[in-house]
């Protein structure tokens, strides 16, 4: 027959117990952990770096025409020595009556643009052109008009005012002879003549 400290004891042994496992577990998740053993390194078989690309030729051929310039080949890019490569010539050509830019010179445009503003020394020219149609002064009036809207083009990529000269033949100076369309729309554009300077 057990009696009540009897079973107050083992109450007691039985508290001890329990407090005394959750200790030893506690210590055995505090303990620093083991490190395994690492192996020796082995040495590893170097492999060749990829072969590196030999830097490309220097453009000979054509590289400032415009794409969608009707077969201008009067582009051409010059390579300075010491220097980034100087824009060639480069043409925009408007529809009738037009001024607005055709978003297929945007490249021209934008390779001119960067190279002047990185070349505060370089100059660009821009003239404007007209067909024959239309009279004399109204055809000055919309060459001017022309060669103004690559001006303002230009000045998108910081090319300076100061960089920028714009003149218009209206139709004296055709690109193309003949009376008909396909020599007025090669007729209707303005030419960037960019002045590359050492």
């Amino acid at each position: 027959m057990s009696t009540p400290l009897h079973n107050r004891s083992r109450r007691s042994a039985a508290s001890l117990a329990l407090a005394a496992a959750g200790l030893l577990a506690l210590a055995a998740c505090s303990s620093p952990p083991q490190e395994t053993p690492v192996a020796a390194a082995q040495p590893v078989a170097a492999t060749p770096p990829p072969p590196v690309a030999a830097p490309p030729a220097a453009p000979t051929a054509n590289p400032g025409a415009v794409a969608g310039d009707g077969g201008n080949r009067s582009g051409t890019l010059a390579v300075r020595p010491s220097g980034p490569a100087a824009p060639g010539e480069a043409n925009v050509f408007f529809a009738f009556d037009e001024f607005a830019i055709g978003s297929e010179y945007f490249p021209a445009i934008e390779r001119i643009g960067r190279y002047l503003a990185g070349t505060p020394s370089a100059t660009v020219r821009i003239e404007g052109h007209a067909d024959e149609r239309g009279s004399h002064e109204y055809n000055l009036a919309l060459g001017q008009k022309r060669a103004e809207a690559v001006r303002r083009a230009l000045r998108a990529f910081g090319v300076r005012d100061s960089q920028v000269e714009t003149v218009s033949f209206g139709e004296e100076r055709p690109r193309a002879p003949g009376h008909d369309e396909a020599a007025w729309a090669q007729n209707r554009r303005a030419d960037m003549r960019p002045n590359v300077q050492p």
